[in-house]
């Protein structure tokens, strides 16, 4: 009987889908995997890589291929080139590690499980950090290098953030780190100077069905246009939308931001109650995306006006994010916390 492995203190798990450690198939990011590709067959692979790109675009399954094949092809000089798909061919054996999650020079930095609360921790701390500094202290398990995948940096505490600056800024040999972000703009600026930057794009359609194909995520003909445009290039998002009210809940929310700086408390109600529901941890996570990507196109069109015509928009985001990270760490309502946040919309807006 095959084992059942208990994922749920997994921070990138959704039910029913693989983990990026264990997905083997790349969508939309070809170009990316070639330059990894081929700046690591030069020998000349800088130690630090900022990969960025909205989230569940497959910032982390890039990161993991590209640790596959490092990990397979040790010598760099030795390494195939990059000849039709990047970052193949690769060693059966180094694969089924990785996707265990054992493989002994490779660490996976992520938000830590929180034992008394049985739930994800919602900052990646400074004790997951210094992990890595154990880890580069031990001999590598035969050539090659040692890699350290941190994700998400943008979840760092200030301490983690510092612990990490540290050894980037300090190297040690043979070490590679693979530092993702969805929010690159708010790194410590010290951070971004010591990582080449390597960005991804959202998916395009094509792409974003035929991963979501790929994953087995069955997708109605009927609303393939509806989620594409909700999902804007995202994975996790689309999957997201399809295991709930993802649907509905994005129809209610551009009900609500479509009055804005009004709020139709009416609406807005009917809206919470969606955010709300039955699975209330999902929703809440999905309305935060929602709320971010209205922001950020809102910073982008003002962005020309000058610092001051976003500054509102700025705030609304910092308040999207300590309104998610409160509920989550004291289990507020949330209901409330949907309210919350179209609230701190509304305000924007009004300055805006």
């Amino acid at each position: 009987m095959a084992e059942i492995v208990d994922h749920t203190f997994e921070a990138d798990w959704l039910e029913g889908l693989p983990l990026p450690r264990e997905q083997t198939a790349l969508h939309g990011h070809a170009n990316a995997a070639r330059t990894l590709h081929e700046a690591y067959r030069s020998g000349r692979m800088h130690h630090a890589w900022l990969m960025t790109g909205p989230k569940g675009i497959g910032k982390a399954t890039l990161a993991f291929r590209f640790a596959r094949f490092a990990l397979s092809h040790p010598d760099p000089t030795k390494a195939p080139p990059a000849e039709g798909e990047p970052l193949t061919p690769v060693d059966p054996r180094v694969a089924a590690q990785i996707a265990a999650g054992a493989h002994p020079n490779l660490l996976h930095l992520r938000r830590p499980w929180d034992e008394d609360k049985k739930k994800l921790k919602t900052l990646l701390t400074v004790d997951e950090v210094r992990r890595a500094g154990a880890f580069f202290g031990t001999s590598a398990g035969g050539r090659g290098y040692r890699i350290a995948i941190v994700d998400a940096a943008d979840e760092m505490n200030p301490n983690a953030a510092n612990a990490l600056l540290k050894m980037l800024e300090e190297p040690p040999p043979r070490a590679m780190f693979l530092v993702l972000s969805h929010a690159p703009g708010r790194l410590l600026p010290t951070i971004r100077s010591r990582c080449r930057r390597l960005n991804l794009e959202p998916l395009g359609d094509q792409d974003l069905l035929a991963a979501l194909d790929t994953l087995n995520v069955a997708v109605d003909a009927d609303v393939r246009a509806a989620l594409a445009a909700i999902a804007e290039g995202s994975v996790r998002r689309a999957a997201e939308c399809l295991e709930g009210e993802g649907l509905a809940l994005h129809a209610a929310f551009v009900q609500v931001v479509n009055g804005l700086p009004r709020l139709d408390r009416r609406a807005l109600h009917r809206f919470a109650e969606l955010a709300g529901g039955r699975r209330g941890d999902d929703s809440l996570s999905l309305v935060a995306d929602f709320a971010r990507q209205w922001l950020a196109d809102a910073m982008r069109a003002k962005a020309p006006e000058g610092a001051g015509a976003v500054a509102g928009y700025a705030e609304a985001w910092d308040a999207v994010n300590r309104i998610i990270a409160e509920t989550d760490g004291l289990n507020l309502d949330r209901k409330q916390a949907a309210i919350g946040l179209m609230e701190a919309l509304a305000r924007a807006a009004e300055r805006g």
